[in-house]
């Protein structure tokens, strides 16, 4: 079929199916800040193009369309109007507690995702995402660009290369001095969790990406927001001037995690603290050690302990964030699996579900994961 939309030839194929070697079809949820990233990124690759954008603010959608320049591009309020629209693939950009009901509707559209961290704010939400993407065989992708920095990637092939043998204990965490987010960041029924749930979600991930994805069993954790609800440090808040009547979650938290193969691992996170930093993210094993700040491997030779420093190429968080949209273009474009599966996330989301409620209950949780199928 043919139509003239614009004053243009262009052809029409039924919805749901692709055109060899014609870019991917791009729509995108929301218009916020992570939004313009994906934006920025889908604009330099001739393999992807923005169709749709939906934000539920009259006029945001068709001001971000204006300003990347998406000019074959429509704007939606209604989200389930935009779904209906024929294209391949949603980036989903909202807020933590608006992951949920996008990506599910997105899924049952026929639509394949490459959804935002973290994937879900409770392990049952993960479970639903994971379980329909595979029943209508899309592809749910989650956006940790973490995943294709340099140094991670050096990590796990060392992990993975046998050089630490048993990997037995690992610490991770981060953490800014004075960093805390505004907006819908610090309300609980847009972002349900704080800096464990913004940025201790990469550092949980990361680590168990490293050790293998190692399932996890149990969960003791501790949370606290002395900083996010002090009249003094809610001033110097990231997002500007702060009420700390308006901040509802954590700044900090921390916890020690049972993995299964007798293994534990120690969380800690912190969006503003009297420190420059909480510690590097290592590993011990039984037959060496990984500092993965500066890639440092312990170990024996001739019974003498000895260190190696492996080379990392360079990079940065923008190149990691381009290399996570162009995978999942070329995933989409070529049939391929998803990039970062939900699947690979399920362990980590287990865990943040099972901090917040140890936090709350005071007391050592299980971590149970159920079967997908």
């Amino acid at each position: 079929m043919e139509g003239r939309p614009n004053g243009r030839l262009v052809h029409i194929f039924e919805p749901g199916t692709r055109v060899p070697d014609e870019p991917v079809r791009i729509g995108i949820i929301g218009s916020g800040g992570i939004a313009g990233a994906h934006a920025e990124r889908y604009r330099k690759l001739p393999q992807a193009r923005v169709v749709a954008v939906a934000d539920v603010v009259p006029g945001k959608a068709q001001s971000f369309i204006d300003r990347f320049g998406f000019e074959d591009a429509r704007a939606f309020t209604d989200l389930g109007d935009m779904l209906r629209a024929d294209f391949d693939a949603v980036s989903i950009c909202t807020f933590n507690a608006a992951h949920y009901e996008p990506t599910m509707q997105a899924l049952s559209a026929g639509k394949h995702v490459l959804l935002e961290k973290p994937m879900a704010v409770n392990l049952q939400e993960g479970l639903d995402m994971v379980r329909l993407s595979r029943k209508v065989g899309k592809m749910l992708s989650i956006g940790f660009q973490t995943r294709y920095d340099p140094g991670v990637m050096t990590a796990r092939r060392i992990v993975a290369s046998g050089a630490l043998g048993k990997v037995y204990y690992a610490e991770t965490g981060g953490g800014r001095r004075k960093g805390i987010p505004g907006g819908t960041f610090i309300r609980r029924g847009s972002a349900i969790g704080g800096a464990i749930l913004d940025i201790g979600c990469y550092s949980l991930d990361t680590v168990l990406h490293v050790m293998g994805n190692p399932r996890p069993i149990s969960a003791s954790a501790h949370t606290s927001a002395h900083f996010g609800t002090s009249p003094v440090y809610a001033r110097q808040a990231w997002g500007g001037r702060m009420s700390p009547s308006d901040f509802e979650v954590e700044d900090f938290g921390l916890a020690f995690i049972r993995l299964e193969g007798d293994a534990v691992l120690y969380f800690k996170i912190a969006w503003a603290m009297h420190a420059e930093t909480l510690g590097p993210t290592f590993l011990l094993g039984t037959e060496g050690g990984l500092n993965m700040d500066g890639m440092r491997v312990y170990h024996d030779q001739f019974g003498v302990g000895v260190h190696t420093d492996v080379p990392v190429r360079g990079g940065n968080w923008g190149d990691s964030f381009t290399r996570k949209i162009e995978a999942f273009v070329e995933a989409v474009r070529t049939g391929g699996p998803a990039p970062i599966p939900g699947e690979e996330i399920l362990n980590a989301t287990a865990i943040l579900d099972a901090i917040y409620r140890s936090a709350a209950e005071r007391a050592e949780v299980r971590i149970d994961i159920p079967a997908l199928d």
